[in-house]
């Protein structure tokens, strides 16, 4: 038999596959994974559920239902102040896919393609089977600044675009104006296209609000945005996400999509198109809850000796194994963790090229009673590393 495809058959195991395997076989915490506990808002589960006894359930339009394009654009008009219309919205199954569509739809064989890292871990693998080259630039914890020396110098005549999230997964940071800033010059410049990953738009803390790079100068003609209902509605399972651009960048990034999975439940997107349009408390509510459970995370972390790096957006928090007295191997402290203690939690090693360690990666979008059970777990567990470190 011929070689399958080396990019994936010479592929590792993920860190989230190997750590959900063994959060299944140990019954551990899994903080691992960003997910909420609990399932949703009842009322986003009974619009869908509604839609799906009383709706169509036969292949809606492959850009999305009508009312939900609309429902994007309206609701990107009122959050954040974009002029978009429906015809620049395309519905996907989730926010993965869209940035599959708009990589293929983007890039030729040899484009190369800037990526921030730490970086969520399937953008690397989408620029390599969509023909490009991936160039890093790194970003330095604990503020996690994006440098401009540094991406200049990963510019090069081959250069064609930059995935740029905001606000940043692994990291749990919201990229701040100066930044998108001297990013949009630089795209503007260097005519680069901007695929703007923006999956925690609505998951920001401390009175952040989103600034999305397509509204800085020059850059509506060149800046695709991805968007989630799975994040903002805290139901991941849906992978409802939705791609706005231009014209000249919706129309192939809408080719590329029919080909990959076509179109999306109907029922998910007409309830979705629904809750976009509800007011600012339920979104002011929803980010107030996840803040408290970062805090309370937070408190139970530093209580028990860890050293916590800031967390401006997203469900995750990350801890400095040095400052915390532990040896810098995530890897290793996030393998003994799980078998040892009961709890996952993912190394941010795992997010890049260089694989830096010392950093590790918490969920906290679960209940309190998971936070609290989880945080005398890693308390313990420190202790007990600390004494093995001490007597090793």
């Amino acid at each position: 038999m011929r070689r399958l495809n080396p990019l994936f058959e010479d592929m590792p195991t993920s860190i989230f596959e190997e750590m959900s395997l063994l959060a299944s076989a140990t019954g551990a915490i899994n903080l691992g994974q960003g997910f909420p506990e609990h399932q949703g808002p009842p009322e986003i589960l009974q619009l869908a559920a509604d839609a799906l006894l009383h709706g169509r359930n036969q292949y809606p339009p492959s850009r999305g239902l009508p009312v939900l394009r609309e429902a994007v654009a309206w609701h990107y008009n009122r959050h954040q102040g974009l002029s978009l219309t429906p015809e620049q919205v395309v519905v996907t199954s989730g926010a993965t896919e869209a940035l599959t569509a708009a990589l293929l739809a983007v890039i030729q064989p040899g484009d190369e393609v800037i990526i921030l890292e730490p970086a969520y871990d399937a953008y690397r693998p989408l620029i390599e089977r969509a023909g490009g080259v991936a160039r890093v630039v790194t970003l330095t914890a604990p503020d996690w600044r994006m440098i401009e020396a540094d991406l200049l110098a990963a510019i090069t005549p081959g250069t064609r675009a930059v995935v740029f999230n905001n606000p940043m997964n692994p990291t749990a940071r919201a990229f701040e104006a100066d930044e998108l800033a001297m990013l949009a010059k630089t795209c503007v410049a260097h005519d680069l296209i901007a695929i703007c990953d923006e999956v925690w738009e609505h998951i920001q803390f401390d009175g952040r609000r989103h600034l999305p790079l397509i509204a800085q100068p020059g850059m509506a003609e060149r800046t695709i945005k991805i968007g989630s209902a799975g994040k903002i509605f805290s139901v991941t399972g849906w992978k409802v996400g939705f791609v706005c651009a231009t014209p000249a960048l919706i129309e192939p990034i809408a080719k590329a999509h029919q080909f990959i999975t076509f179109t999306t439940p109907p029922n998910l997107q007409a309830a979705v198109a629904t809750a976009l349009d509800w007011d600012d408390a339920w979104f002011e509510a929803m980010r107030a809850d996840y803040q408290r459970s970062r805090d309370r995370l937070a408190s139970g972390l530093t209580a028990a000796g860890y050293v916590a790096l800031p967390s401006q957006a997203s469900y995750f928090l990350s801890i400095d194994l040095a400052a915390s007295g532990l040896a810098p191997d995530d890897v290793a402290f996030c393998r003994r963790l799980v078998t040892d203690h009961g709890v996952v939690a993912i190394p941010l090693s795992a997010f890049c090229e260089a694989r830096p360690g010392g950093f590790v990666r918490l969920c906290f979008a679960k209940s309190d009673a998971t936070l609290d059970q989880a945080v005398a777990r890693l308390g313990l567990a420190r202790e007990a590393m600390l004494r093995a470190e001490t007597h090793g």
